[in-house]
């Protein structure tokens, strides 16, 4: 009988190593097949509203990028309301030069540098900024 008891006792005690050893393994092999990806700015696309102000401010220390567009800058200031056509035009034949991609980056820039985009154009940098996500 004694015998039978040292055996079953052997026999749950190798269960609960087992069972622990499994644990152990297990958990490891999951963390190591999880792989963690941070946004960054690259891949931000409107979605995540803390992403797109931490981009902001990232963007606001660092130097302002221009787009060959310093003749922008004159318009400093100026309400979206305030453009008339032939301005929004200038605004509209930088947008429509650039390279594809670059539409929310220079949006970015215009805002850093206090230049607001005509409401004539802006229907039409959004449909660029969303064709670039």
């Amino acid at each position: 009988m004694t015998v039978v008891i040292v055996l079953f006792l052997c026999l749950v005690v190798l269960g609960v190593a087992a069972a622990v050893a499994h644990r152990l393994f297990s958990q490891g092999s999951e963390a190591a097949d999880t792989v963690v990806t941070k946004a960054t700015c690259d891949t931000c696309n409107g979605d995540d509203t803390r992403c797109e102000q931490e981009c902001m401010l990232e963007a606001a220390t660092k130097d302002i990028e221009y787009y060959d567009d310093e003749e922008l800058d004159r318009f400093r200031g100026r309400p979206s309301d305030c453009f008339t056509d032939e301005e929004a035009e200038l605004f509209r034949e930088i947008l429509y030069t650039m390279p594809p991609g670059e539409a929310k980056g220079w949006n970015r820039s215009l805002i850093l540098r206090g230049v607001n985009v005509p409401d004539q154009i802006k229907d039409e940098l959004l449909l660029m900024i969303d064709g670039d996500t």
